[in-house]
């Protein structure tokens, strides 16, 4: 089905282009067609922003920003369809940025996909818990000191003992 509306979408777009190009004229056609994608430009932005403040916070309230990230990514979908040349792509981009739409838009996603999120060491703002992290491989671990090991000093630092 995703194939034939590929091949099928720029067919539709040229007969719409022949359409409204008839009745108000080539210039305004193209004046149109470059208007939405100024405008789809503009609001991609503006809209952008918003959805990252409210992202950030969700993370800082503790909360799931799924909800927020989709709405994200039907924004920058609805800024790409109005920038693609065309009266149908533009007509669906409008619709994508209007709230009630995106909201129907998440209803239909979240009962079809399953959405993993652990943000249970960002539930404090400032981010996961500070302290010193040494990452190590399988060979670098072993329970007897090492009296060489430059990491000797860190836990000394601290009064610690091996």
């Amino acid at each position: 089905m995703l194939p034939l509306l590929i091949l099928a979408l720029p067919l539709l777009e040229i007969a719409g282009f022949v359409v409204v190009g008839s009745e108000i004229g080539v210039l305004p056609t193209i004046g149109l067609v470059l208007l939405s994608a100024v405008v789809g430009s503009v609001l991609l932005r503006v809209q952008g922003f918003g959805v990252m403040t409210r992202i950030r916070n969700e993370l800082d309230a503790g909360r799931d920003p799924s909800k927020e990230l989709a709405n994200g990514a039907m924004i920058v979908l609805a800024g790409i369809l109005l920038l693609i040349p065309g009266f149908i792509t533009d007509v669906f981009g409008i619709l994508l940025f209007l709230p009630p739409v995106r909201e129907l838009a998440w209803r239909f996603l979240s009962k079809r996909v399953h959405f993993a999120t652990d943000f249970s060491g960002f539930a404090r703002r400032g981010g996961p818990t500070p302290g010193k992290t040494i990452d190590l491989d399988k060979n670098d671990f072993s329970r007897q000191p090492n009296p060489n090991s430059p990491w000797r000093s860190i836990g000394n630092e601290r009064g610690d003992r091996d």
